[in-house]
């Protein structure tokens, strides 16, 4: 780490307000089965102008950030454990999965775009629960995704996620 941006130079905290919220048929948490979900981002008319979704429709998906607001503080995990709390897997570092008791409880999620209905974006496959709030949505684009045959990935990972948009 640079010398000069020590974590102790680093601001204490950030705040985001949220662009909108997640209106979803799911609004328990489950790790499988996301795949057929539809759900509804209804952005907010006082953090974004009408036109702040032109031209989203030409785009078939999205990446969408948002905040795991049912997840308390104290649940976080700042170390390691077992992915989806299966004891069969190895633990790995809470920074190398994809568990919503992240320290920060921030989730990144691509869905399908159905459609664009004014601040309201119908979506299928967001894996967020209803009442999500949503802090940056983004078109997906595969101009900014590494080429295929670079990326690495642990050999246990197809099978122990083969279920969760299936």
């Amino acid at each position: 780490m640079n010398q000069e941006l020590s974590t102790a130079q680093a601001p204490a905290a950030y705040q985001f307000r949220p662009i909108g919220v997640v209106r979803s048929p799911r609004t328990v948490p489950q790790h499988d089965h996301w795949g057929d979900v539809s759900a509804v981002i209804e952005l907010d008319p006082e953090q974004l102008e009408p036109d702040a979704v032109a031209g989203l429709d030409q785009f078939s998906h999205l990446e969408v950030v948002f905040h795991f607001h049912l997840v308390p503080e104290s649940d976080t995990v700042r170390g390691s454990c077992p992915p989806r709390g299966r004891g069969d897997l190895p633990a790995l570092g809470i920074l190398a999965q994809r568990l919503k008791e992240r320290p920060n409880r921030l989730g990144v999620s691509r869905c399908e775009l159905a459609g664009v209905d004014g601040l309201t974006l119908h979506v299928r496959g967001l894996d967020a629960l209803d009442g999500t709030p949503v802090l940056d949505v983004k078109p997906y684009q595969q101009i900014f995704q590494p080429a295929p045959e670079t990326v690495r990935e642990p050999t246990w990972l197809r099978a122990a996620m083969s279920a969760y948009y299936f």
